[in-house]
């Protein structure tokens, strides 16, 4: 439990570092917008000169107030956590500035690490608050993927701030939400990406006793029959983790050559304190 804490702290401090470079070294430095309160926090800071350490603490507690009765109290804590630590670089590293001739570099650029930012934090059980929380909550309750809700958010007020970084300028922060939105939605099906086995096999009862063993979980024996032969057969399923895969086919193919395996794609998985649906 306490190394778990640990990993999380660590994860989420790592995301909140390069989303703060992104930030200032990226699209503060090249005058783009963002979305939700990561975008408001741009526009105070281009109109008012107000701290976007500020303007990020302030605002994202407020949003926190709204994630404390609907998300759990683990995931509203490693935020809080998240958005401190934000504000604490955002100040350390407030004068660090990427300014480029191309602002579509700055775009991609600042796109991809906020993308990978947030991802970090994600698999830390923790977000950014802001649109974060509205995406996570749209993504419990509605199945749809947090990076696509994000982007939704984030374009309500991507798409208003033209009129204070210009058209060209607010285009281009679109490409910058999408990138980002393309790259956590593709971490975050690296982090739970899985495989399903369905074997058929006359060695049914030793193959699911190897497979219960090596990952650690339960393996179902289904009844069927042959629609040709008329045969009874047994099939075995299983879901396993991607990493696992090659052990695993291995393992099948040592104990029965003549095993016939049809391998799936899993999108999502649904399991006792388990639910992830990207």
């Amino acid at each position: 439990m306490k190394k778990t804490i640990v990993v999380n702290l660590l994860l989420n401090t790592v995301g909140a570092f390069l989303y703060t470079v992104a930030i200032n070294g990226f699209l503060i430095s090249n005058h783009l917008g963002e979305g939700g309160v990561t975008g408001l926090m741009t526009i105070f800071y281009y109109l008012l000169k107000i701290a976007p350490s500020v303007t990020n603490i302030v605002l994202n507690g407020l949003l926190l107030l709204i994630g404390w009765k609907l998300l759990n109290k683990q995931t509203v804590f490693y935020t809080l956590y998240t958005i401190t630590m934000i504000s604490v670089f955002l100040k350390l590293i407030g004068s660090m500035r990427f300014p480029l001739h191309d602002p579509l570099v700055a775009a991609l650029i600042g796109g991809a690490l906020m993308g990978v930012a947030m991802g970090f934090i994600m698999k830390g059980e923790g977000t950014l608050a802001g649109s974060t929380i509205l995406a996570r909550i749209v993504n419990k309750f509605f199945g749809i993927k947090t990076g696509s809700a994000m982007l939704c958010f984030d374009l309500m007020v991507a798409i208003p701030s033209a009129v204070i970084i210009g058209f060209e300028n607010m285009l281009l922060t679109i490409v910058e939400l999408y990138l980002s939105a393309v790259i956590l939605n593709k971490l975050l099906a690296q982090f739970v990406e899985k495989r399903s086995l369905t074997i058929i096999s006359e060695r049914f009862e030793e193959l699911a006793s190897a497979l219960s063993t090596a990952t650690k979980q339960g393996v179902t024996i289904i009844d069927g029959h042959g629609y040709v032969s008329g045969q009874k057969k047994q099939l075995l399923y299983c879901v396993c983790d991607t990493k696992d895969l090659v052990k695993l086919m291995n393992l099948i193919t040592e104990l029965d050559p003549k095993a016939f395996v049809v391998m799936e794609e899993v999108r999502s998985t649904y399991g006792k304190d388990l639910l992830r649906i990207l």
